[in-house]
């Protein structure tokens, strides 16, 4: 849902004072999250996991929940999940992440979801996301983008099912089942 039908640009999006909700600059509009209940649920499930992995061990990098993410010009996203590489920390310096963290994480929302499968898959690709996993918990599945190495594009892309697990080149060692974000 649109706030504004003025668009702006990610400089006077990020001078607005931040209120109550979940507000995104996508395409230099103003857009709203409305998170449900399973929304919800698999972001926790799957921040706490990845922390846990962070946490197991040294030079595991940093995971967050959504925080300003200026992207380009015109979009400043704020990705369900994110996880940053400790050689890419720096990025974090200002109080927001400066172009795109190594893993994004977008769980299905009734307001952003073709925004996720469309215009901000991809604004990552453009801009050099390394990752991206669009998780749909009502259907027990995981599209996973990802680059084989230092290209230009998501040269990778499968999908998940419930029987299986969320891992990653990323994150050597951390294995997720996609059954355990399913809605309940």
């Amino acid at each position: 849902m649109a706030l504004t039908g003025q668009r702006l640009t990610a400089e006077e999006f990020l001078a607005i004072p931040q209120g109550e909700g979940h507000y995104q600059l996508i395409d230099g509009e103003i857009v709203v999250s409305e998170p449900r209940w399973a929304h919800q649920r698999a972001v926790g499930l799957i921040h706490a996991r990845i922390l846990a992995w962070t946490e197991s061990g040294p030079g595991r990098g940093t995971v967050g929940l959504p925080v300003d993410t200026h992207l380009d010009d015109r979009n400043v996203y704020a990705p369900d999940v994110w996880w940053l590489a400790d050689d890419h920390r720096s990025r974090l310096d200002t109080g927001y992440l400066i172009g795109p963290p190594d893993l994004v994480v977008e769980v299905r929302s009734p307001s952003t979801w073709r925004y996720d499968r469309g215009t901000k898959r991809d604004v990552y690709e453009r801009t050099g996301l390394a990752e991206l996993w669009l998780v749909d918990p009502a259907v027990a599945t995981v599209v996973v983008h990802r680059r084989s190495g230092p290209r230009t594009d998501f040269d990778v892309t499968f999908e998940l099912g419930r029987d299986d697990h969320f891992t990653s080149p990323l994150l050597p060692g951390f294995s997720l089942p996609v059954a355990s974000v399913a809605d309940e």
